[in-house]
């Protein structure tokens, strides 16, 4: 007969593929949605929980726009925008997109990262250590429940695991070990994205989106059977038809509320990243870090120049003294002494016009004397980083 200590070694065996997974394999697994919907049940999470809790909040709120862009065909060449501009599959079948899709997209963007949020308040600075294969990732795009080609976060993002410009030291199937640095790291990012979204919504993009529609329906109708005499449109037409709507919307005075609402975040987004290097500036270990100090090496393969995180300190800190107008913005019309105080432009948000902003009557309201920002902060980054300053600014934010 069977002893009992031996049933239970069975028994064990058999839950052990469910048991012994980890958080990592689950979401290569079963996805974003289904694992996040698991952790938001939890009743006494963990602080590895919570922080993947966040995570995931945000790859959703990311998920939920592409699935929206892929459902109304939507290309990736609105390089202007964040999420817009990442590539996607092609529906063939998409339908035709609305105006408020827009709204929709942007407004559930905002909630998802409200979402993150609270989880990374509930962890505060609560020890974590959690570590994530990132080839587990993927965004369920096609919304078919399975992982295909082209939905791996490798792909959809660019940053390629196995090289290219920002990934120069290639680490083959890269793991992370995200701890609680990297929480102060999410919440910037999710302020970041939380401006932007109540920056466009500020401006009721809507209208503007509509009425370049039908403008460039009614043009299309004129074209009758005659072939276009020359390829502009097909070269030019998608992205003027884009700035279009852009500057039509930018040319409604903002809501004030949603400009205030985006210039908190903008805020909160630098403070973020300034307390995510003060913990990261303490660690003293050296495991397969997402942005390390210079005393570690990144677990993607970055090569970060020693003094990296010093010189974008430097570059926040004179965004910080910009949006609070103790620096001004130089306008080649208001002279060596005067400037833009940008904090005043977010207290009372005007309407864009290219016209009087350029010739500089529109900006007075916002002009005064005072020391005035300029580049030095930003070229130093820039020489530090060999010039991929943009690639290290989206990594670092």
């Amino acid at each position: 007969m069977m002893r009992a200590p031996s049933l239970v070694f069975l028994f064990g065996l058999a839950a052990c593929p469910a048991l012994c997974e980890t958080l990592s394999a689950e979401i290569g697994r079963s996805g974003i949605g289904a694992t996040e919907a698991r952790l938001s049940a939890l009743p006494a999470p963990t602080n590895e929980d919570l922080f993947a809790l966040a995570g995931l909040e945000f790859l959703g709120g990311v998920e939920a726009a592409l699935q929206l862009r892929w459902q109304t065909g939507i290309r990736a060449d609105w390089s202007e925008l964040p999420i817009l501009r990442l590539p996607i599959p092609e529906n063939p079948d998409a339908r035709p997109f609305a105006p408020a899709d827009f709204t929709t997209l942007v407004t559930g963007l905002d909630a998802d990262m409200d979402a993150a949020r609270a989880a990374l308040t509930q962890l505060g600075d609560k020890p974590f250590a959690l570590e994530i294969r990132l080839a587990d990732l993927w965004f369920d795009i096609n919304m078919n429940g399975t992982r295909d080609d082209a939905e791996d976060i490798a792909s959809v993002t660019g940053l390629t695991l196995g090289g290219g410009r920002l990934v120069a030291a290639p680490v083959a199937d890269p793991v992370i070990r995200f701890d609680t640095a990297d929480a102060a790291w999410l919440s910037a990012y999710t302020h970041f994205l939380s401006g932007f979204a109540a920056t466009a919504l500020a401006y009721d993009p809507e209208p503007a989106i509509q009425r370049v529609m039908d403008s460039s329906a009614a043009i299309y109708a004129l074209w009758g059977d005659t072939p276009p005499p020359n390829a502009m449109d097909m070269m030019f037409g998608r992205q003027v038809d884009r700035v279009a709507m852009v500057l039509f919307a930018l040319s409604k005075t903002p809501d004030k509320a949603l400009a205030m609402d985006a210039y908190g975040h903008f805020l909160s987004m630098i403070e973020e990243n300034r307390r995510f290097w003060t913990l990261a500036a303490l660690e003293d270990d050296n495991d397969r870090e997402w942005v390390p100090n210079d005393r570690q090496s990144s677990g993607l393969g970055i090569l970060m120049p020693p003094g990296t995180g010093e010189r974008w300190q430097a570059v926040l800190a004179d965004a910080e003294a910009v949006l609070k107008g103790d620096m001004l913005i130089p306008h080649w019309r208001f002279g060596a002494e005067a400037g833009i105080n940008l904090k005043k432009a977010f207290e009372n948000p005007p309407a864009v016009d290219l016209v009087t902003w350029i010739q500089g009557e529109g900006l007075l309201p916002y002009a005064e004397k005072g020391p005035r920002m300029t580049m030095t902060s930003w070229n130093d980054f820039e020489r530090l980083v060999s010039g991929d300053a943009i690639l290290f600014a989206v990594f670092l934010n």
